[in-house]
């Protein structure tokens, strides 16, 4: 998790984000640190993103915007090939934008009321701890 200024543009942290990956193991060894795959919207598919997914072999699934598109085709075999999309995978992406929904339901999380970073980050966690738990529980039984 990573809070920035309110003013701050999603796809300029998203490698910052993705350095902070760190996923325990069930045995031994180091946490996990590569995603199996990127799902993004279209609010993500910078060159630098792209870049940054490329050099780590992180697979993305990230829709390519309009202009994008037509930028491409514009410049014709020196456009480049459209980047690959697995729709089946990007199906997947509305998990992450229901934990979003179910998180903007606290109200100061919504509202971003907290004075500093600090307790905001501390209420992310506190509210997304017990979305797990109850999603969880809700799960198992």
């Amino acid at each position: 998790m990573l809070v920035t200024a309110g003013n701050v543009n999603d796809t300029t942290m998203m490698a910052a984000v993705l350095d902070l990956i760190a996923v325990a193991r069930t045995g031994p060894g180091r946490p996990r640190t590569r995603p199996d795959r990127v799902l993004a919207d279209k609010g993500y598919p910078s060159r630098a993103n792209r870049r940054y997914l490329a050099a780590r072999g992180i697979p993305a699934t990230i829709p390519e915007k309009a202009d994008h598109a037509a930028g491409r085709l514009r410049r014709g075999s020196r456009g480049g090939r459209p980047p690959g999309f697995d729709p089946a995978a990007y199906r997947q992406r509305n998990t992450v934008e229901r934990c979003f929904n179910r998180l903007k339901q606290w109200r100061g999380i919504a509202m971003r009321s907290d004075k500093t970073a600090r307790a905001y980050r501390a209420g992310i966690a506190l509210a997304a701890t017990l979305v797990w738990i109850k999603t969880d529980l809700i799960n198992t039984a």
